[in-house]
């Protein structure tokens, strides 16, 4: 069983503070872009948030909040891994909320984990296939009072590379107005 993350935790500083997940692109939201995507590539779906869980409720999923507050994405991920362990997955796939042209093959090519999505030589270290087993590691990993880069886990657990090709960016951010105006501008592939 692949179980998904959206993670969407992040402030959305560079937004005005706004939740990104509600963030409107051509008329939605940018989680309901990400859905739209993810759903039909996994067989669960939960979401990583802080905050108020009921701001996710129309969408009917599971909200984790992160089990090791101030350390970053890992948190979220960690959150994840354990949800994902409980319900029987093998593997769990991460995807930023705000990565709304993710490939619709997404998880078939990043099979089997560990694996990280690259596009034109860019590592984008949060879409990543996690095995469900590397959760004892990173409960290490995150215990030292440091700094958590994703990059230094991936390199850990010897997650592989996954290269895309397409005429854009299928992980690209939006983490700017400038950001989400050329997202609105370019065709849903």
């Amino acid at each position: 069983m692949i179980a998904a993350l959206i993670l969407a935790g992040g402030r959305g500083s560079r937004l005005g503070g706004a939740d990104k997940a509600f963030v409107t692109m051509n008329g939605q939201p940018l989680i309901a872009h990400l859905l739209a995507r993810l759903t039909p590539q996994v067989n669960r779906i939960a979401i990583s948030a802080n905050g108020d869980a009921t701001r996710f409720a129309e969408f009917g999923l599971p909200v984790l909040p992160d089990l090791h507050h101030g350390k970053g994405p890992l948190a979220g991920v960690a959150a994840g891994l354990a949800w994902a362990a409980d319900i029987g997955a093998d593997a769990l796939l991460t995807v930023p909320v705000d990565t709304p042209f993710i490939p619709h093959n997404l998880a078939e090519r990043l099979a089997p984990a560990p694996s990280v999505s690259c596009y034109r030589g860019r590592q984008h270290h949060l879409v990543t296939f996690w095995p469900v087993d590397c959760l004892p590691m990173l409960e290490r990993f995150l215990e030292p009072e440091d700094k958590y880069k994703v990059r230094d886990f991936l390199k850990l657990i010897r997650a592989r590379q996954v290269s895309f090709n397409a005429s854009h960016d299928p992980f690209m951010n939006i983490n700017t107005p400038e950001d989400l105006a050329a997202a609105t501008s370019l065709p849903a592939v």
